[in-house]
């Protein structure tokens, strides 16, 4: 390939953004992804019998949706479809209650009953203050366009989850729902800065909601990439790049890769204190993930768990920051904290007429080889008895089997490194996007703003690249 502006290592959803907001400009921009098809964290696949349509790793979008990139992208015209289930998460606990969060702050208050005024309280000043830190709260660190909103929101999201859950609620419905939204960070509950992750997806479930594309994950990314071939660039799949010198020659390259893969193939060109810095990046706790076939839908102990695409199932505030802090701590919790998502209640191309699909994880030390299996379907049958008579077959993969699948999920975190309040801001170091080779940028989950399907990694190393080695 000849007359190459940029090359981009990888096709996940910051790839593709970076991709994107080069190829905006008019340069020539070409894409390597090492799987068959685009996508990274956001594919999808048959993964247990045929037409059953799984979502391999992200299922649920709040932040593709609220992105300010993405906003900007006529996905919509490249067969992109959001479906909004009736609540955006539903959290059961004890004998058959259920919380729920629904996209208005106003009904959800009102479902809390003695902690809505709290609920309101908290995020009513948050929900107006929105449109002035969306870009801070989504972006790298820099000095705000607007601090007293900015310092409003880091005064509550700064603190542990447990402590703001206790401090703010009084009933156990309030403080398990906040805490089970917290836990999406994959940190102990008693660490900063788990409240600011609740504090900004409960954010996006009233601001944009907790959507599902329709035909599952893929859709996603094959929106992005028909659109980038819309504008000129290439994808190439099927390709996997083991070092950058086998790359086309270009002014920018920028990597979708976290810092271990990265290491595997640029580590050569870099000095040895930037090595020594990216090989101190910590990974954090990892992932087991179970998908199932079902014959019917879940037979959920209350039905308003049927209301959200979303179920967190911990039970109580206490459960789930033991869960969290057994995962942290290399420790296999007996009932873990998992996440399921449902998406055949609402989405019904994903299965044949009148079977449905479920998909789940839980956290698990990082490297763990543990069967969780048994805890997973046991948690989801203290919620829902009955549920293993309707499952048809089940998917299983391990945190070693999710590595596998993208070099990015070290030891199976998906968020491609912990994001406690040391590596927050510097993520994977302090150069961010950067690294002491001229013209060669990391554009992954790995720099700010982290983990999520939002594209604003990649898109602001494009920016940086475009400002520093594209000007021309």
């Amino acid at each position: 390939m000849r007359n190459v502006d940029a090359v981009v290592v990888g096709a996940g959803p910051n790839g593709l953004a970076a991709a994107i907001a080069i190829a905006q400009t008019g340069r020539r921009v070409v894409v390597f992804e090492a799987a068959p098809q685009v996508g990274g964290g956001c594919r999808s696949a048959e993964l247990t019998l045929p037409g059953f349509l799984h979502d391999v790793c992200s299922a649920v979008h709040p932040f593709a949706v609220a992105s300010p990139f993405f906003r900007s992208l006529p996905l919509a015209q490249h067969g992109l479809e959001w479906i909004e289930s009736p609540a955006m998460v539903a959290h059961p606990f004890g004998d058959g209650d259920v919380a729920c969060v629904y996209r208005s702050v106003d009904r959800t208050a009102d479902a809390l009953g003695t902690d809505g005024a709290a609920y309101r309280r908290l995020f009513a000043p948050l929900m107006d203050d929105w449109p002035r830190i969306e870009h801070a709260v989504l972006g790298p660190l820099r000095w705000p366009r607007h601090p007293l909103a900015l310092a409003r929101f880091g005064l509550s999201a700064l603190q542990p989850a447990e402590r703001l859950a206790r401090r703010v609620f009084r009933g156990e419905p309030a403080r398990a729902l906040f805490g089970g939204i917290c836990a999406h960070g994959m940190l102990p509950l008693d660490m900063r800065p788990t409240s600011g992750i609740g504090l900004a997806l409960t954010l996006m479930a009233h601001v944009a909601g907790w959507p599902i594309p329709r035909g599952g994950a893929q859709s996603l990314a094959n929106a992005l990439a028909a659109h980038l071939r819309s504008l000129g660039g290439e994808i190439v799949t099927g390709t996997p790049v083991s070092s950058i010198d086998e790359l086309p020659a270009a002014k920018a390259v920028l990597c979708d890769l976290s810092p271990a893969p990265l290491l595997r193939i640029a580590g050569h060109r870099f000095p040895p204190r930037f090595r020594c810095a990216l090989e101190r990046y910590r990974y954090g706790m990892g992932v087991f993930k179970v998908d199932w076939a079902l014959a019917a839908p879940i037979p959920w102990r209350n039905p308003a768990c049927a209301q959200s695409a979303t179920v967190h199932l911990g039970g109580t505030l206490a459960e789930i920051a033991a869960s969290e802090r057994d995962a942290w701590s290399g420790r296999h919790a007996e009932r873990p904290f998992v996440l399921l998502a449902q998406p055949t209640l609402f989405d019904t191309s994903r299965a044949p007429a009148g079977r449905h699909v479920v998909w789940t994880y839980c956290h698990v030390p990082r490297g763990s080889e543990l069967d969780m299996l048994p805890r997973i379907e046991q948690q989801i049958e203290r919620f829902a008895p009955g549920f293993r008579e309707h499952v048809l077959e089940r998917s299983v993969m391990g945190p070693a089997d999710l590595e596998r699948y993208n070099a990015n999920y070290v030891g199976g975190d998906i968020a491609a490194g912990a994001v406690d309040l040391r590596q927050l801001f510097t993520r994977p170091t302090w150069r961010t996007y950067g690294t002491p080779v001229r013209g060669l940028y990391i554009c992954s989950a790995a720099t700010p703003p982290g983990v999520g399907v939002h594209g604003m990694c990649g898109y602001f190393a494009a920016r940086r690249a475009l400002d520093e080695v594209l000007r021309d």
